[in-house]
């Protein structure tokens, strides 16, 4: 391999990448997700393609091409079971690394950090993309709502709506456009992650201890590559028995109901991964107030690198910063599960006070871990 290098610039880079890159010794099972989401990333990529060599991107179409194919495409079920459900531990491993991140102060490298966030809005929006193709009740609904957003903006608002649905309601150029940047985005994630990954091989990897390991690292080749492929196995066994007992687990009913435009579902709602920031649109009263704080969810991640510095990199010594993450991670599991209930009372007022307090941790995070170096 070291012979080869010296000829071959490729060569080079995938030793110097997955070989004989300095890591430090002590990072954790936490920073096996980055590995996990490069792997549900090619997952994604594989068994989309596979799907889209039979689809059809057409309203009148879409929905019994795709219940079809179940019966007549060999494994095609297979391949849409994995790739739904892929979707979802797509986005537990994205919000456990993004949290891990939060905790040991990954934030410090704000190129790493900057490119991951956008990583992350490139994903939502591919998987947004994505949910609106089967052309069920709910994806004909969601991509309505959604889309109807950005009316809320000043003077333009309308006028981006009818660009963005190709027409003066969601129909089939919107779902043909909706298909060709489903199809496009991954393919943009895969370039991003390999933008991250440079600036991270550059700064090095932060580890639990928050302290430099400059001096303390090993190569990533025998331990770490091993190490990476239990996790990815143990990521991959849940993910096959939901596949393989209960596929639709994490699905909507209305969505095996086609898409009529004549007929609204009682509750809609998108997919649970998105369900935070659903609920946190729906507890500001207005229209346009309810699209920033919606934005703000995701946007405020940008912020982090630029908050105030502490002495110690992350929260493993900072007993009030801990306190206030792990209420930040309960704040989180309520924010979806009160945006999956009805828009009435009392999931309203509950979603504005979650609000709140999410918005507060990141507010709150930097001054309660400075005034604890203080009293140190």
């Amino acid at each position: 391999m070291y012979s080869a290098s010296r000829f071959s610039p490729l060569v080079s880079v995938v030793r110097h990448t997955v070989i004989t890159l300095p890591t430090p010794i002590n990072i954790s099972t936490w920073w096996n997700f980055g590995s996990l989401l490069g792997v549900c990333l090619v997952i994604q990529i594989f068994s989309g393609l596979i799907l889209s060599l039979h689809f059809t991107a057409h309203t009148d179409l879409s929905f019994y091409v795709v219940i079809q194919s179940f019966g007549d495409v060999y494994y095609n079920w297979w391949f849409r079971a994995f790739h739904a459900n892929g979707a979802s531990f797509f986005f537990i491993g994205l919000y456990l690394h993004i949290a891990r991140g939060l905790y040991y102060g990954s934030y410090v490298f704000k190129e790493v950090w900057s490119v991951g966030v956008v990583i992350l809005l490139v994903v939502m929006a591919s998987a947004f993309l994505g949910y609106v193709l089967p052309w069920g009740q709910m994806s004909f609904w969601g991509a309505t709502v959604i889309t109807s957003l950005f009316s809320a903006l000043p003077v333009i608002g309308s006028d981006v709506v009818i660009w963005l649905w190709g027409g003066f309601s969601v129909d089939n150029a919107t779902l043909t456009r909706f298909f060709g940047l489903h199809f496009v985005l991954p393919f943009m994630v895969a370039g991003l992650a390999g933008l991250h990954l440079f600036f991270l091989h550059d700064q090095g990897s932060s580890n639990p201890l928050g302290v430099s390991s400059d001096y303390n690292k090993v190569v990533f080749h025998h331990y770490y590559v091993l190490k990476d492929l239990v996790g990815v196995c143990f990521f991959l066994g849940p993910l096959l028995g939901l596949v393989y007992f209960n596929p639709w687990l994490l699905g909507d009913p209305e969505n095996f109901i086609e898409g009529n435009p004549l007929v609204t579902p009682h509750h809609i709602q998108p997919e649970w991964y998105f369900l935070f920031a659903y609920a946190i649109l729906r507890a500001v009263p207005n229209k346009l107030g309810g699209v920033v704080a919606l934005a703000a969810a995701v946007l405020v991640l940008f912020y982090m690198p630029f908050s105030p510095k502490t002495s110690i990199k992350g929260l493993s010594f900072y007993p009030g910063g801990k306190s206030l993450f792990f209420s930040m991670i309960g704040v989180f599991f309520l924010l979806t599960w009160a945006g999956s209930k009805p828009v009435e009372e009392p999931y309203v007022v509950i979603s504005q006070v979650l609000s709140f307090l999410y918005f507060a941790y990141f507010i709150l995070i930097g001054p309660v871990t400075r005034i604890q170096d203080k009293l140190l």
